[in-house]
């Protein structure tokens, strides 16, 4: 078999076994996967690779290497990775881009993953990458430069403005979403993120917005590298110890004064016991 068909084939097989690992059953979604060469958002080999939870780091400048379910290390120092591939199902699933819909992605690093949502977009889509690493962001913004609806933005996604989402894909802890972002998402709109307030790690916060509020799920735990940037305010004082069980909804300040309901006020945002 030629080497291009060798790894069309590995990359088919590692997109089957990612949706069945993320327990994802769209479609839509393994042909991203099965479609978006890995090693066209990475810098060039050898790379470093790992699997989920193991410390065991192994060096390849194999691409096949790359279709399995391993990070790929960007920034050793920093602790900055190319995530890894089954969680992104599963959260590219809750999520739910479709076709014509306008999605931002929070913390793109090279634009793997920002290339995923793209084609999850396609055909009247359009995308909009923040990454504030400027070498990250030249390496997204190369790899991305053929996809005519994308956008990199090699700046904080803080602060907004932002362009009105129907998702946003945030790849960077926080111990809140930022006011901005809550602005920016359309009604029925979906933002799903690392919710990290006490280090290390933390949950999986995925928040929809509806007529009230802004309904919370937290879910699976996760560990991300924290957001560059981050204010003192948006960090904020360590949630209730309850507060991962007993989150239903999360609200900006100036729509909702914080209660006694409230798990965790962060600033501009807080979160609530009260469901939506």
């Amino acid at each position: 078999m030629a080497g291009r068909d060798l790894i069309t084939a590995l990359r088919e097989g590692y997109a089957a076994e990612i949706i069945k690992a993320g327990w994802v059953t769209d479609p839509r979604i393994e042909r991203a996967f099965a479609t978006i060469p890995r090693e066209a958002f990475l810098p060039p080999p050898p790379w470093t690779i790992f699997p989920p939870g193991a410390w065991m780091k192994r060096t390849t400048a194999d691409p096949s290497d790359l279709y399995a379910d391993v990070l790929v290390v960007l920034d050793a120092a920093r602790g900055v990775n190319n995530g890894q591939p089954s969680l992104h199902a599963a959260w590219l699933a809750a999520v739910d881009p479709k076709p014509g819909e306008t999605a931002i992605h929070v913390g793109a690093g090279s634009g793997y993953y920002t290339a995923i949502l793209s084609f999850l977009v396609l055909p009247d889509g359009a995308v909009h990458a923040y990454e504030i690493d400027p070498w990250l962001a030249d390496l997204a913004a190369r790899a991305l430069g053929p996809c005519e609806h994308v956008s990199v933005h090699p700046v904080t996604a803080l602060g907004g403005p932002l362009p009105p989402a129907d998702v946003i894909y945030v790849n960077a802890g926080l111990s809140a979403p930022d006011a901005a972002w809550l602005e920016a998402l359309q009604p029925g709109g979906r933002l799903i993120m690392p919710w990290q307030p006490v280090a290390p790690g933390g949950v999986t916060l995925k928040l929809s917005r509806v007529d009230s509020g802004f309904r919370a799920e937290p879910s699976t735990a996760v560990g991300f590298v924290d957001c560059v940037g981050v204010t003192s305010a948006q960090a904020g004082p360590p949630p209730r110890p309850d507060a991962v069980e007993n989150t239903r909804s999360a609200w900006l300040v100036r729509q909702r004064a914080p209660d006694d309901t409230a798990t965790a006020v962060y600033g501009e945002v807080w979160f609530s016991s009260d469901p939506v």
